[in-house]
C-alpha cells in the first residue's frame, strides 16, 4: 500500500497493545493520534525514540493528543519494551503487519547489500476528524518527537 498524504483520511485499525487492550483509530475520535512506526522493540534506535516521546508524554496530554507506537512483534515482546524503559503509552503489536502495510511503512529495506522488507521509522499526525495532518518519512530519532509536538501544538 503507498503511503498516505496529508488531507487523506487515515485508515482504521485495531490492533492489541502491551496489555492485550484493543485499539482502533475510532477510540480517539476528536483527538489528535500521533501513530508512529519503528522497526523492533528493545534496539538503540527505537528505544530512544520510544523514550523521546514518553519524555515527551505529558506535553502531548496538555492538546489532548495519544501517542501509538507500531510495529511487528508480538503483545509479549511490546509488554517486556514497555516494563523495562517504563513505558506508559500503548504499544501496538500488528505481527502479520496488516496495518503497517495500510499505511505504506512496510517498505523494502537494505543492510550489508542485503534487500529485505521490514518496518521504516515513519509517522503520522491525525488530526480529531481522522484525517492525515502530517507525515514524517525517513524518521531521524533525535529531536523527532519534539519536532512531532511542534506539529500537534499547532493543530
Amino acid at each position: 500500500m503507498s503511503l498516505i498524504d496529508p488531507g487523506k483520511k487515515a485508515p482504521a485499525f485495531s490492533l492489541k497493545d502491551q496489555s492485550g487492550k484493543t485499539h482502533t483509530l475510532a477510540d480517539y475520535a476528536g483527538r489528535p493520534v500521533v501513530l508512529y512506526f519503528y522497526p523492533k522493540d528493545d534496539t538503540p534506535g527505537c528505544t530512544a525514540e520510544a523514550c523521546a516521546f514518553q519524555d515527551n508524554l505529558p506535553k502531548f496530554g496538555k492538546s489532548k493528543a495519544v501517542v501509538l507506537g507500531v510495529s511487528v512483534l508480538d503483545e509479549k515482546s511490546k509488554a517486556k519494551f514497555a516494563d523495562k524503559y517504563s513505558l506508559t503509552f500503548p504499544l501496538l503489536a500488528d505481527p502479520d503487519h496488516a496495518i503497517i502495510e495500510k499505511y505504506g511503512a512496510w517498505q523494502e529495506k537494505s543492510m550489508y547489500g542485503r534487500k529485505y522488507m521490514g518496518v521504516a521509522r515513519m509517522t503520522y499526525l491525525i488530526g480529531p476528524d481522522g484525517k492525515v495532518v502530517q507525515r514524517w518519512d525517513a524518521v531521524k530519532v533525535k529531536g523527532h518527537a519534539e519536532d512531532v509536538l511542534r506539529a500537534v501544538a499547532a493543530l
